[in-house]
């Protein structure tokens, strides 16, 4: 079975991941594998409980499809993270990170040759105070969209969670053609 690492934290925007997992679980048979630094309880900004099943640190030797991350405010970055990020990343499998999960893809420099979006449009002093670091985005590759995919990495705003969804989806090979994938996108969205 096909595996996809979930990276969850402390006060994580759950809802901005819950629809994509649900489809690439339900939808696509991959087994999703939430993973964290420490084996504790997970409390997502809606209040949800979360449980990893693998750390961080345990799974940078393991295979797996690819890494997704959601925003949130707790931008704690571990070297494990940074070093499964790089290492996803030179097998070219799929980086998604939507909000202000991007972040730590800046962090690890996958950002550096590819555009992507964020909903950190731009740092401010609160970001500088919560995050205690100068803005770690390569602003020169920023584009503001709802949703980039540029090679593996796809990123997202927060509100564009369908969008972000459809995008993995689609990389993963889950819709027959483009006429399927936006046919898909107006019923979810209710267009007609």
């Amino acid at each position: 079975m096909k595996r996809i690492f979930v990276f969850i934290y402390d006060d994580m925007a759950d809802f901005e991941i819950t629809f994509v997992t649900h489809m690439l679980g339900a939808d696509l048979g991959m087994e999703i594998v939430p993973i964290s630094y420490e084996d504790k309880l997970i409390r997502s900004k809606s209040g949800v409980i979360y449980k990893p099943s693998k750390l961080v640190k345990d799974v940078l030797k393991e295979e797996a499809e690819g890494l997704i991350i959601p925003g949130g405010w707790n931008g704690e970055m571990r070297s494990e993270l940074i070093e499964l990020i790089q290492s996803i990343n030179s097998r070219g499998k799929l980086l998604g990170a939507i909000c202000a999960g991007p972040r730590f893809l800046a962090k690890a420099g996958v950002l550096d040759n590819v555009k992507y979006t964020t909903s950190i449009v731009n740092w401010t002093e609160t970001h500088e105070k919560n995050y205690m670091e100068d803005d770690p985005f390569p602003r020169q590759n920023f584009i503001l969209d709802r949703v980039i995919r540029d090679g593996n990495i796809i990123t997202a705003q927060g509100n564009a969670f369908i969008d972000f969804a459809i995008e993995i989806v689609d990389w993963f090979g889950g819709f027959d053609d483009e006429e399927d994938k936006n046919g898909f996108a107006k019923a979810i969205r209710g267009i007609c």
